[in-house]
């Protein structure tokens, strides 16, 4: 009853927020009172369209409901970039009263009107854009205190938060699988939030991740997502598929004849599902030994950083952030991780915080494009 009365209290909120576009935007256009019936029209459609995309799931028939799912989710991207341009175009029209003339003000209300819903639909345009194709990839050198000359170049390809579900699917994973098995690394870190949905749903799709190459294998930890959708089947379904999943633990490679100790450990939040599987890099370190040159911890939070530093780790892998997926919630990151995206530094540790190799939600990423990372250990 309390999640029904939550959804609620979310379908009102929204639907306030799509009268509030509405009385901002519709009025001031030079449509007539036609355009203003499909504008009024558009706004309800947006409004009853989000709510599909978190229900899809539910249709028995999985084509259906994935064209449920991209008509919800690309609205809802649309409708975010609206609400975000109509909140700015309202601060900019208080600014305008002080310098404009009252004469020349509805002008400025119609021009910016058509701007707002303009730049909207571009945003998502070119949002959508980014999203679907391939993942870039990104060149990152850590440099390493005391890097024996024989690690010098080890190579580590990072994908994160890909995000399997109603609008990934197999052709999408099959590209990023190609790209990441070409750049011929020493070790490939999978860092969570792989999946959005049930091994039954998406085993198929997942199932290019069995082709992942490299010379000293493919180590996966648990994101969030994971939980949500399984933790349990999903980690014997990517050990099936022949990932190395480390759950608060770590192997020792051995790499020209020198030691690279690769932890991992659950996700942050883990505990919240199954106490058991709290999240500890201290853990993850035991019994490793001292005389490793480098100490690589895969973590699918950055918020892990504060305890790896504490346990000795020289760097740590992260995602879940997207860096922020699409303007402007990259700048609200930082109220919940230490870090957004890319190479940081907490006390001794290296934090490479992935924007991800897929995306979640709307299809949409702008000014925070994904990435396949290609992480070099270079001597310091």
């Amino acid at each position: 009853m309390r999640v029904s009365r939550r959804f609620l209290y979310a379908l009102a909120l929204l639907a306030l927020f799509h009268v509030y576009i509405g009385l901002r935007l519709l009025h001031p256009l030079p449509v007539g009172p036609v355009g203003y019936a499909i504008g009024a029209f558009a706004l309800l459609a947006s409004c009853l369209l989000m709510p599909l995309a978190l229900v899809a799931r539910s249709a028995r028939d999985e084509e259906w409901s994935d064209r449920l799912a991209w008509i919800g989710l690309t609205t809802m991207g649309l409708f975010s970039s609206l609400l975000v341009f109509t909140v700015l175009r309202d601060v900019v029209l208080l600014v305008a009263r002080v310098f404009v003339s009252a004469a020349e003000m509805p002008v400025v209300v119609r021009i910016t009107a058509i701007a707002t819903i303009a730049m909207a639909i571009l945003a998502t345009l070119i949002g959508l854009f980014n999203a679907r194709r391939l993942a870039a990839v990104v060149d990152v050198d850590v440099p390493v205190a005391n890097l024996p000359p024989e690690l010098h170049g080890f190579s580590i390809a990072q994908i994160s938060d890909v995000h399997v579900g109603p609008t990934i699917k197999q052709k999408y994973v099959d590209a990023i699988v190609e790209a990441v098995n070409g750049l011929d690394a020493d070790v490939i870190a999978v860092t969570g939030d792989v999946v959005d949905g049930s091994v039954r749903q998406l085993a198929a799709h997942v199932a290019p991740l069995s082709r992942l190459r490299s010379r000293h294998g493919t180590y996966f930890v648990t994101g969030n997502h994971e939980y949500y959708s399984g933790a349990q089947a999903w980690t014997s379904e990517f050990q099936r598929l022949g990932m190395r999943v480390l759950v608060n633990e770590h192997v020792v490679l051995t790499h020209r004849e020198q030691q690279i100790v690769v932890a991992g450990v659950t996700d942050y939040s883990a505990h919240h599902f199954d106490p058991k599987n709290r999240s500890d890099p201290s853990v993850a370190l035991q019994g490793a030994p001292a005389s490793a040159a480098v100490k690589i911890l895969l973590a699918h939070q950055p918020r892990s950083a504060a305890a790896a530093a504490a346990a000795g780790f020289d760097l740590q892998l992260s995602g879940h952030t997207h860096g922020g997926q699409f303007w402007p919630w990259n700048h609200f990151v930082r109220f919940q991780q230490p870090f957004t995206s890319g190479l940081n530094r907490l006390q001794d540790l290296w934090v490479y915080v992935s924007r991800g190799t897929g995306y979640w939600g709307p299809p949409k990423r702008f000014g925070a494009p994904s990435e396949i990372t290609r992480i070099r250990l270079v001597a310091e």
